[in-house]
């Protein structure tokens, strides 16, 4: 029997499924999932300023994407069973439903539970459309058309915080989610109707219990940094039970993934130098990320006083220059070798988090700016040069489990730090305005009206300073700590083992 790789290619060509058309309709679908990101960031103060419940800031991002992370090694297992076609199917609806409920939302607590589900469905859509070209593209051809998928994301990631600040500033937040509606139809109009595929229907081994521990160890160990020291004390017993309970399941999520038949992580991958360093530098790259775009909006809105369009450009800066560095990376790799170009990528990092260390409000959004830039050129040099890196250490059989990895590692990263850097954002802020408050109607959710333009005119002078030297001192301890994951991802990449030129890909 042949592999099932090579049975669904066989079944595209012979029931002539239409390339071009199908391409296009998983690239509407890729921009659909990768804008949300970006998008949302730039949204959130006015959603926030709308909705309150400025304390659980983080959490809306931490659930989408605590969700995504779980659910996109299961949705990759899951195709392999039930075929590319109908799980793909899933993600969309279930990312459209929850879309949809998001832009409903009236409480914070209600838009937590939505982005939840709109997590599931983008579990799916991202790497099932990756395997869907793989499966209809030749590997010659695969090269040139991952070109079109990585301008994807780089036109999404320049467009989302603009759109997102249009919407907020001109017609409501609610269509930042909206907007997702007419896109994903049309991409699943096409995948329906022009995507055929035959499937081997053989049962296969899932890693339920697997993916079960890492929800429960995760979710618990999010819950920890968000609201340590801001609803219950670091040593409570609610802090210190959560502590347990992460730490026990993963230590069993460990024990089953060795024991497992098809692993939901298989760990015999980590053995390798170059995956396991590339994969830890992944994970505090996506904590860096999160940490950028989800609170610099906040504090050119709240502190500077800017408009959300104002605030988008801020993030589009690096919007730009990560794809520029990503393409820039692909010829420095074969000049320079995969290991300076990561390092040259750790530099960058470095240099973009020392400018937020040195951010004041009198600077304005263009330095806010520059900072953003810098970062961006260092996530495009070390992601770009990871892929390259890990796809050439591997044998061909273990390549799309070692890069699932990576891109599960950056999800992760990503949902760890949204939690962490919101839990020093809540914590610093509610100390300081324990210690500095006088009026007894001043606490952290009152910080909601400097993100809504007019409740912060309506604010007392004093109440208005007070409110804002207190966020930016705790954003400082934010950047703080984006700072010192720069600095480890630097020190990390530092020990990356050189390729020897066999292990080098040369052809994908």
């Amino acid at each position: 029997m042949k592999p099932l790789t090579k049975q669904i290619v066989q079944s595209y060509r012979t029931k002539e499924t239409n390339r071009p058309l199908v391409l296009v309709a998983i690239i509407i679908g890729m921009f659909m999932a990768a804008i949300e990101g970006t998008i949302v960031s730039t949204a959130m103060p006015g959603i926030v300023g709308d909705l309150g419940g400025f304390s659980k800031f983080s959490w809306v991002f931490s659930a989408y994407l605590l969700m995504s992370a779980i659910t996109v090694l299961l949705f990759g297992k899951l195709s392999d069973l039930f075929g590319r076609k109908p799980i793909y199917t899933i993600g969309i609806v279930v990312f459209l439903i929850g879309s949809l409920l998001c832009g409903f939302a009236e409480s914070m607590e209600a838009l937590i539970i939505y982005r939840l589900i709109q997590g599931v469905g983008a579990g799916a859509v991202q790497p099932i459309a990756l395997t869907i070209v793989g499966d209809m593209y030749s590997m010659e051809e695969r090269a040139k058309i991952q070109g079109y998928l990585a301008s994807v994301w780089g036109i999404s990631a320049i467009a989302g915080p603009a759109l997102g600040g249009l919407f907020v500033q001109y017609i409501e937040w609610s269509w930042v989610f909206w907007m997702n509606i007419p896109l994903g139809i049309l991409s699943l109009i096409g995948i329906l109707l022009l995507l055929h595929e035959t499937i081997d229907k053989e049962k296969k081994s899932i890693d339920y219990g697997g993916a079960g521990l890492l929800l429960v160890s995760v979710s618990a160990l999010m819950i920890v940094l968000i609201e340590g020291g801001v609803r219950w004390e670091w040593t409570s017993l609610p802090i210190v039970g959560l502590i347990i309970l992460s730490t026990a399941g993963i230590s069993l999520f460990f024990h089953v993934e060795k024991k497992a038949k098809e692993p939901l992580m298989p760990l015999s991958i980590w053995s390798s130098p170059v995956i396991a360093i590339s994969n830890s530098v992944t994970f505090t790259t996506g904590m860096i990320l999160i940490g950028v775009s989800s609170f610099l909006p906040t504090f050119v809105q709240g502190v500077m006083e800017r408009s959300p369009i104002v605030a988008g450009f801020t993030l589009t800066t690096m919007s730009i220059g990560w794809p520029i560095a990503s393409t820039a990376a692909g010829n420095l790799v074969i000049k320079i070798g995969f290991r300076t170009t990561s390092v040259l990528g750790g530099i960058s990092l470095i240099l973009g988090s020392t400018i937020y260390l040195f951010m004041t409000p009198a600077l304005g959004p263009i330095f806010a700016g520059v900072g953003s830039f810098f970062i961006g050129v260092g996530m495009g040099l070390t992601s770009t040069t990871f892929i390259v890196a890990i796809q050439g250490s591997v044998s061909w059989q273990q390549r799309g489990i070692a890069t699932a990895t990576n891109m599960f590692m950056r999800t992760l990263g990503s949902a760890v730090g949204a939690a962490l850097l919101g839990g020093v954002l809540n914590s610093r802020l509610q100390h300081y305005l324990t210690e500095k408050a006088t009026a007894k109607d001043i606490s952290i959710n009152t910080a909601n009206q400097l993100l809504n333009e007019s409740k912060r005119k309506s604010l007392d002078p004093t109440q208005l300073d007070l409110l804002q030297n207190g966020l930016t001192i705790s954003l400082k301890w934010v950047y703080g700590g984006v700072f010192i994951l720069a600095l480890f991802s630097f020190l990390l990449l530092l020990f990356i083992p050189k390729l020897s030129k066999k292990e080098t890909p040369v052809r994908s």
